[in-house]
């Protein structure tokens, strides 16, 4: 696990300028960034977000899971759809997973400002989910032992007698869509749509209380504090070091934030995403509204990033092995659709809507799974595809690409 991150020992002042803001607080109180994401309270750490390390680790064994043929269907459902109590996690490291509360399903496509009033795509996209379970179970584990061709599932073997990927007869990987698809559906959602959403931090009196701080039943932090430590956990609930995170610790966002974070063109977006939550929490103790709101659009922007990047990298990586090594292609689009179908859950702060709409997102879904799917895909397809997602973002195919 490398860490690609020195975390440098900053000051950085913030002054609000605008004397007539609506928002509540002291909106021209400075608020210094520390050094890392670590806040006390007399003494207490007052960083708190073990329900996002559960669902990550949840996340994590269920897409494990999902690449064992002796599963069966109603096993992998209930490690989706977790209920407290149930043997449904091996409990690794000492998380409760099956003690916890907590699961996974709940949470997909659940945010506040998306779907709190949009049960019809929630319960459309939480089902997408519960087919790609079934039909793994259905259709790909019975031809484990196959080889896959058009129209027919079954495994193929990368050249040079590299990794075996288990495909759909449109050689898609479900693990892989599963997987990548629930990095924008869970953990992109929550943060950029829920936690980060005014909805969410200034909800029923939670402002009055910050600025007064009173503190939530029985804890060490207000409700707000609370709440943007739950989006943070989102992304660095699988650090063993919140204040020195090395990323590359799960499968999911924390991942793909490295894999941006190591091409040339995007270096430097770790440190703006990890300094922009130190600032927004650091502007909430200082009850400085305006700051905060700030950061909150910079990891809209940074982080609706790291899914599109993504999602054309794939789309790029796959088209060269097009018809070549069928294995490898297959493989890198499955992430790509993974990553595309994410896109749906970014959030852009000028229009605060996705940068693709979900209209856009389940046109390019059909559009890869036409026909016999990937078996049929041509290269012009998908770097139509790539520039249309490219441009929707700012950057370029190339850059994303490398």
């Amino acid at each position: 696990m490398k860490k690609i991150i020195t975390l440098l020992i900053l000051s950085v002042a913030f002054i609000s300028c605008s004397s007539d803001d609506d928002n509540t607080g002291n909106n021209n109180q400075s608020v210094d960034a520390p050094a890392n994401y670590q806040f006390t309270r007399n003494g207490n750490n007052t960083v708190s977000y073990s329900g996002q390390t559960q669902r990550i680790a949840m996340a994590e064994e269920l897409i494990s899971a999902l690449k064992d043929p002796t599963r069966d269907q109603e096993s992998l459902n209930a490690m989706f759809a977790h209920v407290e109590g149930n043997q449904d996690f091996s409990d690794p490291d000492m998380l409760e997973l099956n003690a916890s509360s907590k699961n996974v399903r709940s949470k997909t496509a659940a945010s506040a400002d998306y779907f709190s009033s949009n049960s019809t795509d929630a319960n459309a996209i939480k089902s997408d989910f519960d087919s790609w379970i079934s039909l793994q179970v259905s259709d790909v584990y019975p031809n484990w032992g196959n080889t896959a061709e058009p129209g027919i599932a079954g495994g193929l073997q990368e050249l040079g007698g590299g990794s075996i990927r288990y495909v759909n007869e449109k050689g898609l990987e479900y693990n892989q869509a599963f997987a990548k698809s629930l990095t924008g559906a869970l953990m992109t959602d929550q943060i950029l749509n829920n936690y980060l959403s005014p909805a969410v931090l200034d909800a029923g009196d939670n402002v009055t209380k910050n600025d007064n701080d009173i503190l939530a039943d029985g804890k060490d932090y207000t409700t707000m504090e609370h709440k943007w430590d739950e989006a943070f956990g989102y992304l660095y609930g699988l650090e063993e070091d919140e204040t020195a995170p090395e990323l590359g610790v799960d499968s999911f966002l924390n991942k793909y934030l490295d894999k941006v974070e190591g091409d040339s063109d995007f270096a430097g977006i770790a440190n703006d995403v990890y300094d922009a939550f130190k600032l927004g929490r650091a502007a909430i103790v200082a009850k400085n509204y305006t700051v905060r709101d700030e950061q909150v659009e910079i990891l809209r922007e940074k982080i609706s990033m790291i899914i599109g990047i993504r999602a054309v990298y794939y789309l790029q990586v796959g088209k060269t092995n097009l018809g070549v090594d069928n294995a490898s292609a297959f493989h890198d689009l499955s992430e790509g659709f993974g990553f595309v179908y994410g896109l749906q859950f970014t959030r852009n702060s000028m229009t605060d809507a996705p940068y693709v709409s979900k209209s856009m997102v389940d046109g390019y879904i059909d559009t890869l799974m036409t026909g016999n799917g990937f078996w049929d895909v041509t290269a012009e397809t998908l770097d139509q595809m790539s520039e249309d997602i490219a441009a929707e973002f700012g950057f370029t195919v190339d850059q994303a690409a490398n």
